[in-house]
């Protein structure tokens, strides 16, 4: 028997604009155009998109979009395919994906290049393929790239309950580092434990300094993993190895601070960080498929699982961008549509 023809497209779609810099309330849900895919891109009906402090900071102004790119904040996605974009031959209508993107991730369609899509993992559901993307990519290129971190290698991961944390711990435990990692609570500390780290630390009860000199028996960490910034600059420093690599990813205590870097110099330490949204298309295509050799074996073998905190409707996503603003949240939080 024939096969039934798929449903035609709509021409609106529902999708989060910023109705203006500032706090929760400036996220609305507005009818828009339904986007159109261009040359090697896919239209991907979105299930489920993640939550990102990117996405926190462009609602305040602090991080707006690339040139081009949609203003419907969103950097990651998981759907089904609904559409080809001319010279777009890598994957079918139906098929299902997650991706990266600069935006649009907040909407009930998205457009992606066809090489920064990704297959969902087999038994995955949507809003788990849809907390894979951005953390998955974040910690590879970070950690494992920039940091170069090797097995046996020590690893200390600052915000170790977050989407990121959560991840970057499995990944690192998986590929055979001994993992540390700071939390802000004896509940947090306790979940790095439960996800490989040999050590999960309450930074609020402890100093990260003392307890990482302490359980390297003074040889410090090899790769720092951080998102905090401001007064971990100078912690951080003093806490890594000799020939130690500090990544950073985000300052969320501040990108400014007095800092004495003899201690860097002396130990023969390097300091780096990077971001993802701007990087040129082959870049990211790159990461794309260097992702899916080398990590999407775990998801299949079940050595990395997405740890999800909580779902929202995709017309609430004011109450997801209060969830993840309180810092309660164990893993990442996900709209769905």
């Amino acid at each position: 028997m024939p096969s039934t023809p798929p449903a035609p497209l709509p021409s609106t779609m529902t999708a989060i604009k910023i109705r203006e810099p500032g706090g929760t309330d400036v996220l609305e849900p507005q009818s828009v155009p339904l986007p159109e895919p261009g040359q090697g891109e896919i239209l991907v009906h979105v299930a489920a998109a993640g939550i990102n402090r990117g996405d926190l900071l462009q609602r305040m102004g602090l991080y707006p979009a690339p040139k081009g790119v949609t203003d419907t904040p969103g950097l990651e996605f998981a759907g089904e395919v609904v559409a080809l974009g001319p010279g777009a031959t890598d994957w079918s209508i139906g098929d299902k994906v997650c991706a990266l993107v600069a935006g649009g991730g907040y909407a009930e369609y998205a457009v992606v290049h066809q090489t920064h899509a990704l297959p969902v993992p087999d038994g995955y559901s949507m809003v788990e393929a849809a907390a894979l993307p951005e953390t998955i990519m974040t910690v590879w290129t970070n950690v494992f790239d920039r940091g170069r971190l090797k097995p046996g290698e020590t690893l200390l991961i600052h915000g170790g309950t977050s989407g990121i944390g959560t991840t970057a711990i499995q990944m690192a435990v998986a590929y055979g580092a001994k993992v540390f990692a700071t939390a802000g609570s004896e509940e947090k500390a306790r979940k790095c434990e439960e996800l490989g780290a040999r050590r999960g630390i309450n930074y609020r009860e402890e100093d990260f300094v003392m307890v990482m000199d302490e359980v390297t028996s003074g040889h410090g960490a090899d790769v720092i993993f951080d998102m905090v910034g401001g007064d971990y600059i100078q912690r951080n420093i003093t806490c890594a190895a000799r020939g130690g690599r500090i990544v950073n990813i985000a300052y969320q205590q501040g990108s400014v601070a007095e800092v004495n870097f003899l201690p860097l110099m002396l130990k023969q330490v390097t300091l780096t960080g990077s971001t993802l949204r701007a990087r040129p298309l082959e870049e990211k295509t790159e990461l794309t498929e260097t992702v899916l050799r080398e990590v999407w074996p775990w998801l299949a073998s079940g050595r990395l699982k997405p740890i999800v905190d909580s779902t929202f409707d995709l017309k609430d996503a004011k109450s997801a961008h209060e969830r993840m603003e309180t810092s309660a949240h164990i893993g990442k939080i996900i709209l769905t549509t």
